[in-house]
């Protein structure tokens, strides 16, 4: 059996800036805040971090941050996904040596490719580095789709543990959970299906709800876990309002508009992401605290 990098939470952490850049002491106060309130992973540089709009030097620094803060209490997971083949495997072997746990590399975007085209992407990055890596599909994003026969290829290659399943098929989950078995542990990567994909044999969730309530999403998963499918359940459905309110625009617009009300210095998004509107942090306001403790 593979490697598991985690099972439960993985948050997909958020990144704050302000006019020098990253915020580092914000960033770090929520990496803690995260680690003593139960999540199993942190996601730096991911799609929820904004790492399209962060310089390597950037990324680089809040890596480094997360890897430092966190201590080897829990996996730090980073991601260092992109379109083009050899940049990917050159920035990955540079974030290898920073000290983090894992890789999360997304399919590339824009050129997109062929599912053959996948194949050998991930197969060039997988060799370069050690690290175990998780594949990213997130088709709405990308363009770009692992298809399941796609995935039982990946699997056969020892440092390709895992998949976010971020297509929101769950017929395609289900199929992959068929053809891959243990050699690809599956995470939810959408927030209103963590209980489907886990009930199809998924292991946890990558995040963003968890950057807001992280006890809350690592008890949901964990009662799952445990067996307590009704607990599990109820808490599922509880957070939809709140899951509704944080993509009612593009992530992670919301999630940092959340961070903010909950008294983070978080800034706002760079562009050409934008604030989010007053009518709509509104509604996140309000669901927020229907559920923050």
């Amino acid at each position: 059996m593979k490697k598991i990098l985690f099972k439960g939470c993985g948050t997909a952490i958020s990144t704050p800036f302000d006019e020098n850049g990253v915020n580092l002491k914000e960033f770090k106060k929520l990496v803690e805040n995260q680690i003593q309130n139960k999540v199993d992973a942190i996601i730096v540089c991911g799609t929820t971090g904004e790492s399209s709009t962060m310089t390597t030097e950037e990324k680089i620094a809040t890596i480094t941050c997360a890897v430092e803060t966190c201590h080897g209490r829990i996996p730090i997971i980073a991601g260092t996904g992109g379109n083009n083949t050899k940049q990917v495997i050159e920035y990955s072997k540079k974030i290898e040596s920073l000290g983090v746990d894992g890789l999360l590399i997304v399919t590339p975007y824009y050129n997109k490719c062929t599912q053959n085209g996948l194949i050998q992407h991930y197969t060039e990055i997988a060799k370069n580095v050690s690290l175990p890596i998780i594949l990213y599909s997130v088709p709405s994003r990308t363009g770009v789709n692992i298809q399941p026969k796609t995935c039982l290829e990946l699997s056969k290659i020892e440092n390709i543990v895992a998949i976010k399943e971020a297509s929101g098929n769950l017929s395609q989950v289900a199929e992959i959970a068929h053809l891959c078995g243990n050699d690809l542990s599956i995470y939810s990567g959408n927030d209103d299906q963590v209980l489907p994909v886990l009930s199809l044999g998924g292991i946890g969730v990558i995040s963003v709800l968890s950057n807001v309530i992280p006890e809350y999403t690592h008890n949901m998963v964990q009662n799952f876990l445990d067996g307590n499918i009704p607990t599990a359940t109820k808490m599922q459905l509880d957070a939809i309002p709140l899951i509704q309110a944080l993509f009612s625009e593009i992530n992670p617009i919301p999630v940092k508009s959340a961070l903010n009300i909950l008294g983070y210095q978080y800034g706002i998004p760079r562009l050409p992401l934008t604030p989010m509107s007053k009518e709509k942090e509104k509604i996140l306001r309000d669901e927020l605290l229907k559920l923050v403790k």
